[in-house]
């Protein structure tokens, strides 16, 4: 809360002395006129700062409140825009992460950040480090360097407090090699334009355990290194179709995804028995594996002044492998709500399946060793109401209310009641 209270002081601070306070799209203003300039020659600048406060009322084993927080610093560069070439454009983006995650520091046992913001180590992050290139008349474009698998992958907007709303969703089920935001790795991306509302992705992602080890992050986090220890890689393929509708907007994504590297099973050891009472090695499997769709569509509206969205997600993965093998959403936003054009009412649902193959080895091995750990083999359901008021163009605050039925898909965890608040400004 200290942080958003400054924020607050930075603001009434600027009002006595700028009149356009409420509708500039950066807190600290054009800069004298060069920041367009820059604009209009290809450069843009990022810098950002959100917020992600929950307090928890049951669930866990304590009742209380959580802070996690992340600043964002960026540039861009346009190459045609700046006189170079034609159809280039660089990124680069570092992001700090701090804070608390409410769902360890309470004990609520669920599978699914409250706090989505708290995911991949408080740390620095390398996020992006890429060159995208137009070719043949714009249909085709190349991409390569330091990349996120889900700014390309079934992409999808992080409005949400609540991880199964945000971002892309085979990230939350497949975490250890599909890397969202903010991690990146070495890759490459191809995107063959089919046609004016038909696209072709494919992509190849360095998979290796170090960008996930939060040691490694917070050691070498910026390092422009290639690091050893990498097991494959990643690739996905998908296609998507937008429809060139006049007023209402729309997206329909499909998508499979293989990881070359060996994973292990969930439930058998390498003489194909179950490992929790044997204590040997897994199986390993050669390969991991997924599929997913992601659709979104405006159902009123015009492009103009939007009104209602619903949105579907819905990723499988492997079920040899994968703990928590398959997740939907479903939800709805409402833009322009009491006639404030840039708030927004949103509500999500969401099912996280937890893998029955692997909840009967954690039987097995409490059985075997007199342990008392708990096995889910249900769903976790998620659902989310949040209202986004924006006093400023430059600022929103996002008051939420998360509810977590049998965290970690089993009732032996507590029902969690969550209060959340979402904030950000753009410098």
């Amino acid at each position: 809360m200290r942080n958003i209270l400054f924020l607050f002081a930075v603001l009434f601070s600027f009002q006595s002395s700028a009149g356009d306070l409420l509708t500039r799209p950066f807190l600290l203003g054009d800069w004298g006129g060069n920041r367009s300039n820059l604009i209009k020659h290809g450069v843009q600048f990022t810098l950002s700062y959100g917020s992600e406060t929950a307090h928890n009322f049951s669930g866990g084993d304590k009742e209380m409140t959580a802070y996690s927080d992340q600043w964002v610093f960026g540039a861009g560069v346009d190459t045609e825009k700046a006189n170079w070439w034609k159809g280039g454009y660089f990124q680069g983006m570092v992001t700090n992460r701090n804070g608390e995650n409410l769902n360890a520091v309470a004990n609520i046992g669920n599978d699914m950040l409250t706090q989505e913001v708290y995911g991949r180590g408080q740390t620095w992050h390398l996020t992006q480090l890429w060159y995208n290139q137009k070719l043949f008349n714009q249909s085709l474009e190349w991409k390569i360097g330091r990349m996120t698998v889900g700014e390309d992958f079934a992409s999808f907007s992080c409005d949400f407090q609540n991880l199964s709303f945000c971002g892309a969703q085979p990230g939350n089920i497949a975490g250890s090699y599909w890397l969202n935001w903010p991690t990146s790795v070495w890759a490459t991306r191809l995107k063959l334009h089919t046609t004016e509302e038909t696209a072709w992705l494919l992509g190849v992602y360095q998979v290796n355990p170090l960008y996930v080890d939060d040691s490694y992050a917070r050691e070498r986090g910026l390092n422009l290194e290639n690091p050893g220890g990498t097991t494959g890689a990643l690739i996905p393929l998908e296609f998507v179709y937008q429809p060139k509708n006049p007023n209402l907007a729309g997206s329909y994504k499909f998508g499979i995804w293989y990881n070359t590297s060996k994973g292990n099973d969930l439930s058998l050891d390498i003489n194909h028995a179950q490992r929790g009472t044997t204590d040997l090695d897994p199986l390993q499997h050669n390969g991991q594996y997924g599929g997913y769709i992601s659709f979104v569509q405006q159902l009123t509206g015009t492009l103009v002044e939007p009104g209602f969205f619903v949105f579907l997600n819905i990723s499988q993965a492997d079920v040899q492998t994968t703990a928590q093998d398959r997740q939907i959403s479903i939800g709805t936003q409402y833009h322009g709500p009491f006639h404030r054009h840039d708030d927004t009412v949103g509500f999500g649902l969401a099912c996280t399946d937890n893998n029955k193959r692997f909840a009967d080895y954690i039987r097995a091995y409490n059985a075997h060793n007199s342990t008392n750990k708990i096995a889910g083999s249900g769903c976790e359901y998620d659902s989310e109401l949040y209202y986004s008021y924006m006093p400023l163009t430059a600022l929103f605050l996002r008051p939420n209310v998360q509810y977590v039925l049998h965290p970690g898909g089993t009732t032996e965890n507590h029902d969690a009641f969550i209060l959340g608040l979402k904030a950000g400004v753009a410098f």
